[in-house]
């Protein structure tokens, strides 16, 4: 069975979603495509910037995330040394910043419950890409066929579509990350502030949601036998707790206090940043975001800030290409599906080329910053404490000083 679909989205992440919900608001259908049977909760939580909620919004989702959850006031760096706190920053002193830790479910509802009934397929799982003159045909595992003006790869790290259009598979960076979520009955009482600890190569994060709700992670040099961790949520609790023995009780209790099905692990990879400058971001009528375009290392926590740029960028640019109407010529000629995917065409053109620096400026910043924050040595550690702790945190604040604009093209 053939389906004929203006815009055909693959992978109903935060790229997807938030493009679509961009589409549908300046009057554009488009069908997304989730091989899982519902929407996938991978990550538990995530840092949202300024410029993430300047994105939000652009699409009409922002107020209501940030009604559940904390704004983070400042950031605090803990020695190995001494366990006390070697730096604090206020975000406020610094400028008028907005940091929130959003829980992964939480925003991938509120930009789906925005969507008409039936945009999302789920269990729709792409086998296959062909072209069809000026269309794409989608072939999915069921057997259906969809024939679409616009093909959008947000599909993640593992993308068909980014393959398709000639990126190779995302490099690992030799670093895995352990993430963690942890709720309380009453409030945890730990305040609306970030905090950062180094120990021998070993780097963690806690930050609450709301008032309930922790998230943390820690970053390390796997070796081979840290493999036994995978899937075994008891194993990865006494990995990291036996990783961070000079952590302060407030945050090894965080750990401790984490239930089995909290606990995530996974290697950290990402696209080198110079496939960005020569690599097919968008050609013809395909593109690609989110993951699928730019996975980054999550040191400096814009990885789904820069899905949600992508998906609004993205979206102004197809609708400005679809709604246009056909040039006199055109109708004349019968060339008005010639003529729209030239439009199309140049739309992608124009997202790839506005999004393409900036990709490789987050991609670029995250990994230096991992690499600070993780190598080991008492030089480094005495460098990264008394002056690179407050040199990242505005190389930090910098990236998040951003605006990708609104979401109208008139």
């Amino acid at each position: 069975m053939e389906i004929a679909v203006d815009v055909v989205i693959v992978g109903a992440g935060i790229a997807g979603l938030t493009t679509s919900l961009g589409l549908y608001r300046l009057g554009v259908e488009s069908i997304v495509l989730e091989a899982w049977d519902s929407l996938r909760n991978t990550g538990f939580a995530l840092t949202l910037w300024t410029n993430a909620w300047k994105a939000l919004d652009a699409v009409g989702v922002g107020d209501s995330l940030r009604q559940q959850h904390f704004q983070i006031q400042g950031a605090i760096v803990v020695s190995s040394i001494s366990g006390l706190a070697t730096s604090e920053t206020s975000f406020h002193a610094e400028g008028n910043h907005e940091i929130r830790c959003v829980k992964r479910k939480k925003l991938l509802e509120a930009l789906a419950k925005e969507l008409p009934s039936g945009t999302i397929r789920y269990s729709s799982k792409v086998v296959c890409i062909e072209e069809s003159g000026f269309f794409k045909l989608v072939h999915l595992s069921d057997g259906t066929i969809l024939k679409t003006k616009v093909l959008i790869g947000c599909d993640g790290v593992n993308s068909m579509v980014a393959r398709w259009l000639g990126f190779k598979k995302p490099t690992f960076t030799g670093r895995s990350a352990i993430r963690g979520c942890t709720e309380s009955i009453d409030s945890h009482g730990y305040g609306p502030k970030s905090m950062q600890f180094f120990e021998s190569g070993v780097r963690f994060g806690c930050r609450p949601c709301d008032d309930k709700t922790l998230f943390w992670y820690i970053t390390w040099v796997p070796s081979s036998q840290d493999k036994e961790l995978q899937g075994n949520p008891a194993a990865m609790k006494q990995f990291v707790l036996s990783k961070l023995e000079k952590l302060p009780a407030q945050l090894r209790a965080v750990i401790e206090s984490t239930e089995p099905d909290g606990f995530i692990s996974s290697r950290l990879t990402y696209r080198r940043p110079w496939e960005l400058l020569w690599g097919n971001i968008s050609k013809s009528n395909v593109c690609v975001a989110g993951d699928a375009f730019h996975p980054m290392t999550p040191d400096i926590g814009q990885g789904g800030g820069a899905a949600i740029e992508d998906g609004v960028v993205l979206a102004r640019c197809v609708a400005e290409a679809l709604l246009k109407e056909p040039s006199e010529e055109a109708k004349e000629k019968g060339e008005e599906d010639k003529e729209q995917h030239e439009r199309i065409e140049m739309g992608l053109n124009k997202y790839a080329k506005e999004r393409r620096m900036r990709a490789f400026e987050l991609i670029t910043t995250s990994y230096f910053a991992g690499f600070v924050q993780q190598s080991e040595g008492k030089i480094m550690s005495f460098l990264r404490e008394k002056f690179l702790a407050s040199y990242l945190r505005g190389l930090l604040l910098k990236r998040a000083d951003f605006d990708c604009g609104r979401l109208n093209f008139s």
